[in-house]
């Protein structure tokens, strides 16, 4: 299997950690008749590990649509190669990366590690356009 579909994967697996991981912050606050009841009612702001966990979920899936697209464009204009294996390696390590810096609320270096990741998505969209 290519290296890029397994950074694929492994990403898909980040994305499902980040919204059990966020929901559970949420229900942990607002409790299990929140959680499966029709979420109607107005709650108070979240604390800050569940706020920032929901807003790093929510970044993640701002650039997750576009890492897809440009990597399975690649593929399908058959421009799959060293540069998009590199840059789907620097955007899903960013992305690691990245949640556990916005969980524990680390600032800048955060920012420098989400860059880093746009990095890798870039890469990818190269290679789409000029593979």
């Amino acid at each position: 299997m290519r290296l890029e579909y397994t950074m694929l994967g492994v990403l898909i697996l980040l994305a499902l950690v980040q919204i059990l991981w966020a929901g559970n912050a949420r229900t942990r606050q607002y409790g299990t008749d929140w959680n499966m009841g029709a979420r109607d009612e107005k709650m108070p702001p979240l604390n800050p590990l569940g706020g920032r966990l929901l807003r790093a979920q929510a970044n993640l899936f701002e650039t997750l649509p576009l890492f897809v697209a440009a990597l399975l464009g690649a593929a399908a204009a058959g421009h799959l190669g060293r540069l998009t294996e590199l840059g789907s390696v620097i955007y899903v390590a960013g992305r690691i990366v990245y949640l556990p810096l916005y969980a524990t609320g680390v600032p800048k270096v955060r920012t420098l590690v989400w860059g880093i990741s746009l990095i890798g998505l870039l890469m990818i969209w190269w290679a789409l356009l000029f593979g």
